[in-house]
């Protein structure tokens, strides 16, 4: 037998209204499930028309009824795709953590904006929800990673379904420089941008380097690159002078221009561990610039620092502190000293000189960044 959808409403309203006013609590929790199950036992096959009558009962319903019997409608809502909608996003509206839950971390019916909605008015609880979903955009990341604490952005970046825009990416960047575990969840993201994957590494402790080589294999080559790249970027870019770099290059000259810059200063430069102080003064003693040294110092291996050194003079001993001192500031293996000392007392200062002119070559021939 049809009937009009309107006056069903209507007289299931009026039902329902007497059930609210006249009931005990008991009859309102059992009127919620029993219309639930009805709902749930149809909503695949129900018209849009349908589904709206039942948004409305519930929407009267949930402003009458207990926390816990709206927490089980809504753990009972989550997961079905042609759920009502307006009682879908109330819900996840409700102050109630344990009401809200179900549908943020599952309902298909909340779109972006609500989600952004919520994700800027609600509580870290409701934040948390969300980020568990099963996909994420970058506009609801965005707010997450913004508004978020430790705990949310943790889990945010560990949601394998979740995108980041590059402001987002920016972010984490920043917040993971106290966070090495959050460092290393968002090194292994495939998707982070080179440049803030770069900027992560140069900020990142050894333990996160050495996490990123094990968590997957075939990248270890990558990163130990990467690593180099990013700090000759920045070492030698000017908008990187720290400074506490630039009180390091000028009391460096200030002891080269007094005459008191030596290889014993070197070498205490090198065993306090003063990268700066001890790269600028093995670049006056072998007259070249501090970028050139920089590069050299920073290379892979430690011919580099050989190659100054044999133009400075030094004797073994200060070598082995510099070649200490960048493999501790790298949080890398030591390198082999016994074959570095062997390498260093067969390399010829002439052959010093030839592979350094190489260097300031290729520096002069790197291409200015474009305008």
């Amino acid at each position: 037998m049809s009937s009009n959808p309107a006056s069903t409403s209507e007289s299931l309203l009026d039902e329902l209204q007497t059930t609210l006013t006249h009931g005990t609590v008991a009859r309102r929790v059992e009127t919620l499930r029993r219309v639930t199950d009805l709902f749930l036992s149809g909503a695949v096959d129900f018209s849009d028309e349908q589904i709206a009558l039942f948004d409305d009962v519930f929407q009267c319903l949930t402003h009458h009824i207990e926390n816990s019997a709206k927490a089980l409608l809504s753990t009972r809502l989550a997961p079905v795709d042609r759920a009502p909608p307006l009682t879908i996003r109330a819900l996840a509206f409700d102050d109630a953590i344990e009401v809200a839950a179900p549908v943020l971390s599952q309902s298909t019916r909340l779109d972006d904006e609500a989600l952004i909605e919520t994700a800027r008015n609600k509580s870290q609880a409701h934040l948390m929800a969300i980020s568990t979903r099963k996909t994420l955009s970058g506009a609801v990341t965005d707010v997450l990673v913004l508004r978020g604490n430790d705990e949310v952005v943790h889990s945010t970046v560990n949601n394998p379904g979740a995108e980041f825009t590059e402001r987002g990416f920016t972010r984490l960047v920043t917040r993971a420089e106290r966070d090495d575990n959050l460092a290393t969840c968002l090194g292994l993201r495939p998707n982070i941008p080179r440049h803030l994957y770069l900027k992560l590494l140069a900020k990142a402790s050894a333990t996160v380097r050495a996490r990123l080589e094990a968590a997957n294999p075939p990248l270890a080559d990558e990163v130990s690159s990467a690593v180099r790249e990013v700090t000759r970027m920045a070492r030698t870019s000017p908008s990187a002078m720290t400074e506490e770099t630039a009180i390091a290059h000028a009391l460096v000259k200030s002891l080269y221009d007094d005459g008191r810059l030596d290889e014993d200063q070197v070498a205490a430069f090198a065993e306090a561990g003063k990268f700066d102080e001890a790269n600028a003064a093995i670049a006056a003693l072998a007259s070249v610039s501090v970028s050139i040294a920089e590069n050299m110092m920073v290379e892979t291996r430690a011919e580099g620092v050989m190659i100054l050194a044999k133009i400075s003079g030094m004797s073994w001993p200060t070598v082995r502190a510099l070649i200490n001192m960048r493999d501790d500031l790298a949080g890398k293996e030591r390198s082999d000293l016994e074959a570095c000392k062997a390498t260093y007392e067969r390399l010829r200062p002439s052959t010093a000189q030839q592979v350094l002119r190489f260097h300031r070559m290729q520096q002069m021939a790197t291409p200015a960044p474009a305008a």
